[in-house]
C-alpha cells in the first residue's frame, strides 16, 4: 500500500477547530506501528497553476495565495495555507500516477478539498484536490473518470466543478439534512444518494450499494475516491452509525470494480480516525 504524505501538513491549526493536525499525526503513528499491511511511503508531487486552473478561477488562486481574512466561518486564513493546500493537490496527483501504474494508494494529507467550489473556499477546504485530480486524468487522456464520494457531507464543490464536464461523473452518498445543505437531487452527470440522520449502518450500506451499482454502469476507466470517515458513529460533526468494519466493506466494494483507483482523504473528525483509515486500507489491500 502506497501512502502519500508530508508532515508539513501538521504545521497549522486553530484551537477548537475539528480539522486538526492530530487527524494525520495519529494516523501516521498507527500506520507506522501496525504490521497488518506493508506501507510504502510516498511524497506529493509539485503542482502547477495550470493544473489548479482546470478546476478553479484565477481569482480564486490569487485569494488563496494572498488571503485578506478568513475564507469563511469554518475556513481560516492560516499562514502558508496556499502551500499546504497545494501539497494536498500534489498528493492526489501522485495517487493518480500510482493508480495508473496499478498500485494501491492513499493520499494522507490535509486540508481536505471536496467543498471548495470553482470560486469559493469553504467547509475547511481551499482547493478541490479530487476534482483537480479527476481533471488531470482527463487531460492525460483517460476517457472516463468517476469521482465516488462517501464523506458524510455532500461534495458540493466537486459537483460544482465537474457538472456537465465531458467524460466525468460524480457519485456522492451523504447525510441530508447536513452541511452544506446541497445534494438532494441528481442531474446531468452528478448522482446524489442521501441518507437521513441516524441511519443504521445496514441502511447506509443499502444506499451505498445503489450508488455503487450506478457507478458500475458508468464503467469508468479510472476512479477517484473522496474518502471521508465522518459517517462513523462517534464522529462529532454528523449523525450516522457506521462501524469500523463498514470502511473495510466500502473499500472492498470499490476494489472489486477492478478499476485504477486514486484515494484521497476528506473528512473524519473522531479520535478513532486512524483505525478507520487503517480499516479502509485493509479493504483496498
Amino acid at each position: 500500500m502506497h501512502v502519500i504524505t508530508d508532515e508539513r501538513c501538521l504545521g497549522y491549526s486553530q484551537p477548537g477547530h475539528p480539522e486538526r493536525p492530530q487527524r494525520v499525526a495519529g494516523t501516521l503513528a498507527l500506520l507506522r506501528e501496525q504490521r497488518e499491511i506493508e506501507i510504502i511511503w510516498e511524497e506529493p508531487l509539485a503542482v502547477t497553476d495550470e493544473a489548479i486552473a482546470r478546476a478553479h478561477e484565477q481569482a480564486h488562486l490569487q485569494r488563496i495565495a494572498n488571503p485578506d481574512g478568513p475564507l469563511d466561518g469554518d475556513t481560516p486564513d492560516y499562514p502558508e495555507i496556499d502551500a499546504h493546500a497545494r501539497r494536498s493537490i500534489g498528493g492526489g496527483l501522485r495517487a493518480l500516477e500510482l493508480a495508473r501504474e496499478g498500485k494501491p494508494n492513499f493520499s494522507l494529507l490535509r486540508p481536505p478539498g471536496h467543498h471548495a467550489t470553482r470560486e469559493q473556499a469553504m467547509g475547511f477546504c481551499y482547493f478541490n484536490s479530487i476534482a483537480i485530480t479527476a481533471l488531470a486524468a482527463r487531460a492525460a487522456g483517460v476517457e472516463k473518470v468517476a469521482v465516488f464520494d462517501f464523506d458524510v457531507h455532500h461534495g458540493n464543490g466537486t459537483e460544482d466543478i465537474l457538472r456537465a464536464v465531458e467524460g466525468t461523473a460524480f457519485f456522492s452518498i451523504h447525510q441530508h439534512p447536513a452541511y452544506p445543505g446541497t445534494g438532494q437531487k441528481s442531474f446531468d452527470n452528478c448522482h446524489n444518494y442521501t441518507v437521513p440522520p441516524d441511519t443504521p449502518n445496514d441502511g447506509w450500506r443499502k444506499t451505498a450499494s445503489t450508488a455503487l451499482a450506478d457507478l458500475k454502469k458508468f464503467n469508468p476507466d479510472l476512479l477517484c475516491v473522496s474518502a471521508g470517515f465522518d459517517a462513523y458513529k462517534r464522529d462529532p460533526l454528523c449523525q450516522q452509525q457506521l462501524e469500523v468494519e463498514d470502511f473495510t466493506w466500502i473499500a472492498r466494494q470499490l476494489r472489486q470494480l477492478n478499476k485504477p483507483q486514486a484515494n484521497l482523504l476528506e473528512g473524519g473528525y473522531s479520535s478513532d480516525l486512524p483505525k478507520l483509515i487503517l480499516a479502509y486500507l485493509k479493504g483496498l489491500a
